[in-house]
């Protein structure tokens, strides 16, 4: 059974990537090549993947699988696996929104500004820092980005509310009042679209630290702005954007108070490798007939 890769790798990366595939012919490729493997590895463009007859199984290199809603997934008569890295990015991402939140708390972020300016400013500074110990977080999304950071909030004894997929608007927005921190995880849904809008925005308590670490789409990222430049929000962790990459006439560029984080957010020295060895699970389990770890949800789009 041919199998086509099409993400980055170097030399070393696709000579274990064969090694471990066995005597399976693997092809690399781009993104937007024409491709009619039956295992794909990566993420191709929508329209290479609708084009692709004889696909059987595809290994996305992503959690997010918005792009892809869309698609037919039954060839001759079966149904196409797809699997996607549900879990793979908890614990960088989960370190990326505390780094984020105590950079912003502690001032860090305004710091090095000053620093890059050489201005001392000393003792005013402080009674702008806030503490992460003993206060109020709200993490919407009950997955494995979130369950990873309720974690490593333990230490700072705060107060943690977690709304999953049963929560009501009722219950959110009252967590909302009160919180410092507010943490969003969640995929790419039409329940999710906009749901943090300028309404919502509104209702977080003055000062309140707002982290967007899912899906741009979550957010109005006027509204977001807005609350950022009337000082109405302390601060704002953003990893993902609408528009990616954001362009350089965006408010976020230049609005107070934001870490804005390039969707790097799930990066590690290692990320590269560890795909290849989920890919490889992942085969193996596919050539034995087991279930395969992540597999998409096509009715709940993730």
């Amino acid at each position: 059974m041919d199998i086509a890769v099409c993400i980055e790798l170097d030399r070393e990366e696709r000579r274990r990537l064969v090694r471990g595939v066995g005597d399976w012919p693997v092809t690399f490729s781009q993104v937007t090549s024409p491709c009619n493997a039956a295992i794909v590895f990566g993420n191709p463009a929508p329209e290479v993947v609708a084009a692709n007859s004889s696909l059987r199984w595809l290994q996305l290199e992503s959690v997010g699988f918005g792009e892809y809603a869309g698609l037919h997934w039954s060839r001759s008569g079966q149904s196409v696996q797809v699997t996607n890295l549900a879990g793979f990015f908890a614990d960088p991402v989960a370190e990326t929104a505390l780094a984020g939140i105590l950079s912003l708390g502690r001032g860090i972020a305004r710091l090095v500004v000053l620093r890059e300016c050489r201005e001392w400013v000393g003792d005013p500074v402080r009674g702008s820092l806030r503490l992460l110990c003993g206060s109020h977080v709200v993490l919407f999304g009950r997955g494995t980005i979130n369950s990873r950071l309720a974690e490593l909030l333990k230490p700072f004894r705060c107060r943690v509310t977690t709304f999953g997929r049963d929560w009501t608007s009722d219950s959110l927005d009252d967590a909302l009042a009160t919180a410092d921190v507010v943490v969003a995880t969640v995929p790419h849904t039409p329940e999710t679209i906009g749901l943090f809008d300028a309404d919502r925005l509104s209702r977080l308590k003055p000062g309140a630290v707002f982290c967007n670490l899912g899906r741009g789409s979550l957010v109005d990222e006027e509204a977001l702005a807005t609350a950022l430049v009337q000082e109405h929000l302390g601060g704002a962790v953003i990893d993902v954007t609408h528009d990616e990459p954001l362009p350089s006439s965006h408010v976020f560029w230049t609005a107070p108070n934001v870490i804005l984080t390039q969707h790097s957010g799930g990066g590690s020295d290692d990320e590269i490798d560890r795909k290849i060895d989920r890919f490889l699970e992942n085969l193996s389990r596919f050539r034995s007939g087991t279930p395969l770890i992540g597999l998409v949800d096509f009715t709940r789009g993730y």
